[in-house]
């Protein structure tokens, strides 16, 4: 192998444009969460329903990952990310084409708009492509704050749709909306598919040129090697205890993390009277603020220790759920319990997945699939036990549906301790 590395790019544009396309396909979370108040009642939806309809997109999002994170073990991870971001361009542009034909969607539809959704959804798996494409890239040293900015930055779309898609409706209606965001979403798959190149193990193996793990590291700086195959990173990883309590951390972080991006809208509108705007703007508070935290948890997890940090970030969760619990109608505690809970998720989601290549380094795609694929599911599964506990307490179901937080939370720092077997990171 040359001295020189041979590989096109570089590890800052990779971290670029995968965080790019993890933006615009994450911005699917949003399909549907900051219009729900607007199309609640032409389509008869009960709080449940409500429920599943704006987790929808966190359904696919959360499956999709496993196979498609554990396929860049074998194909690298532009070709996934393309299929995925095409997969959710599709379902957006039938949402634009039911909304011209429906302007005042019948009750009937709503099948079709789960189906949607779903397909919106696609683009949410992005992320657990992303997650080895950039794993690949960078050293183990500094994988902590590149994983940070990948998620971190990515995560920022479904706080920024929260407003832009609310007022979007308010200016030109549903249909122009979903194909001012569909324009959006064909020139990131257009400008990805030209400037974005696979790490340099899979540049090397396509041109043919023999492979030495440590030639690799010292002329490209690309310190893990992938297995190769997608189904051996899977089973390798399915097999190791700590990858199932990792994907349970990110069950109740990141999980939580939609979960309450798809859930504020309805929170906002329906328990505090606000608008279709105004439910947006704290929603997309929140959103942005766990997502530029998941920056500063992933460089204070390169300094302190990623286990260190989820526990600290897991109490503040549970604090700030413990906050909004009683605050019976009144903003102020609400609103002050919500940021503290983006301060605690923001820092877990960044500090479990610098978890994630530490303890399961030879498995890192089959890992971030697994993880961030049923971790995600927290994202449609939290919504749907909240909407019930409306649905069985009235409107008090509101705020004491944050006690589902809390006691996941606890869940998890009790499951800390049988992680680290005598070593922590």
């Amino acid at each position: 192998m040359s001295a020189v590395c041979l590989a096109g790019s570089s590890r800052r544009s990779a971290l670029v444009w995968t965080t790019f396309a993890f933006f615009a396909g994450f911005a699917g979370v949003a399909a549907f969460g900051p219009v729900i108040p607007k199309i609640k009642d032409s389509l008869g939806l009960s709080p449940v329903l409500l429920g599943l309809l704006g987790a929808s997109p966190a359904f696919t999002g959360a499956l999709l990952r496993i196979p498609f994170g554990a396929l860049v073990d074998r194909s690298g991870g532009k070709r996934p990310i393309l299929i995925l971001l095409g997969l959710s361009a599709a379902g957006l542009a039938g949402l634009a084409a039911v909304f011209g034909r429906y302007p005042i969607p019948p009750s009937g539809l709503y099948p079709l708009f789960l189906l949607l959704g779903m397909m919106c959804g696609c683009g949410i798996a992005v992320f657990s492509v992303g997650i080895p494409t950039v794993s690949y890239w960078y050293p183990q040293a500094r994988q902590g704050l590149a994983l940070a900015l990948y998620g971190g930055l990515g995560n920022l779309a479904p706080g920024i749709f929260s407003v832009i898609l609310p007022l979007l409706v308010q200016w030109g209606g549903f249909t122009a909306s979903y194909l001012v965001w569909l324009v959006f979403l064909l020139l990131t798959l257009l400008i990805f598919g030209i400037f974005m190149k696979d790490a340099p193990y899979f540049q090397y193996r396509e041109m043919g040129i023999e492979i030495d793990q440590e030639a690799l590291l010292l002329t490209c700086g690309q310190e893990l090697i992938p297995t190769g195959q997608a189904g051996a990173a899977l089973k390798r990883a399915a097999l190791d205890p700590r990858t199932w309590i990792l994907t349970f951390f990110y069950f109740v972080s990141f999980g939580g993390f939609i979960a309450l991006t798809v859930w504020f809208p309805t929170f906002w509108s329906q328990r505090f009277g606000l608008g279709l705007v105004g439910a947006g703007a704290l929603t997309a508070l929140y959103s942005l603020s766990a997502s530029l935290l998941r920056v500063l948890g992933g460089l204070t997890a390169d300094r302190l220790g990623g286990l260190r940090v989820l526990k600290a970030a897991l109490g503040a969760t549970a604090l700030g759920a413990a906050v909004i619990i009683p605050a019976d109608g009144s903003l102020a505690p609400a609103l002050a319990g919500v940021m503290i809970m983006a301060l605690g998720m923001g820092f877990a989601n960044a500090a479990v997945f610098k978890l994630v290549p530490f303890y399961v380094p030879e498995a890192v795609g089959g890992a971030a699939g697994i993880v961030g694929g049923l971790g995600a599911l927290g994202g449609f599964i939290i919504p749907v036990l909240m909407g019930l506990s409306v649905k069985l307490l009235g409107s008090p179901g509101y705020p004491l549906g944050f006690v589902i937080f809390v006691v996941l939370a606890v869940v998890c720092l009790g499951l800390s301790r049988r992680l680290t077997g005598g070593k922590e990171p």
